[in-house]
């Protein structure tokens, strides 16, 4: 599958976003492929489009402990709506547990080592572990979400994971994202329409202010180009998603 990315490529971007999750988990044995949702407008999307294709589509969330109570809400307005259970996955409390007691309960706003590790304990590790069971996965990114996302294509490879990744939704802009939730009725995250445009933890995320592009209220606190918590990095020099 590596070696065929390119031809995918080309392939994929001929299709409509739930096109392209079609033909993925239609592509894959249903077991070997995952949509990670972080329960946002972008996820929630895919969720809907995923579901209508197969209700075993496997859908995995992270919990990393300073979640906002509106995400657990929301899980379980989707659970029930979809009747589906979400994959949950959790860091390893004895890593949390370290960290914590080593550099405080807000490490994250001392410095962008602090910040990386906290990520990578409660977002990398875990998704890690989720990704193992698979050979392919299909995330909300978008290229025009921020500066660190603007190479993104329908399909690559995943040098992090060692997989294949699908970004469905790579050529979509935040209004067709809105456009699409309302259409289909699709459950969402209240705290979008008081500026919340993306939300991860609760101590890292604000509401977006004028001007601002949609990633700023995360981690606002660093220069947009640190502005990732690992999952979607690509190696030093590359923004294709090939080798």
């Amino acid at each position: 599958m590596k070696s065929e990315i390119k031809t995918i490529r080309a392939e994929l971007e001929k299709l409509t976003a739930p096109e392209r999750v079609k033909w993925a988990l239609e592509t894959f044995v249903i077991k070997d492929i995952v949509i990670a949702s972080s329960l946002g407008l972008e996820d929630q999307a895919l969720t809907h489009m995923a579901l209508a294709v197969s209700k075993d589509a496997r859908i995995v969330t992270l919990d990393t402990g300073r979640n906002f109570q509106s995400v657990y809400d929301l899980m379980q307005e989707t659970m029930e709506r979809y009747g589906f259970c979400y994959e949950v996955y959790f860091p390893d409390y004895r890593e949390v547990e370290e960290m914590v007691r080593a550099r405080g309960p807000n490490l994250f706003y001392e410095s962008v080592e602090n910040r990386k590790l906290c990520c990578r304990i409660r977002k990398i590790e875990p998704l890690k572990r989720a990704l193992s069971t698979a050979r392919a996965w299909i995330c909300g990114l978008r290229r025009d979400q921020s500066i660190t996302r603007s190479g993104a294509e329908p399909v690559e490879f995943d040098e992090t994971f060692g997989i294949v990744k699908f970004n469905p939704l790579y050529d979509w802009t935040a209004e067709q994202v809105r456009e699409y939730i309302s259409e289909n009725n699709i459950p969402y995250n209240r705290q979008h329409d008081a500026g919340y445009e993306s939300i991860g933890c609760e101590p890292c995320t604000r509401p977006v202010r004028g001007g601002e592009d949609i990633r700023s209220g995360r981690w606002w606190w660093e220069t947009p180009e640190k502005r990732e918590c690992g999952l979607h990095l690509k190696p030093a020099g590359r923004n294709d998603g090939q080798n």
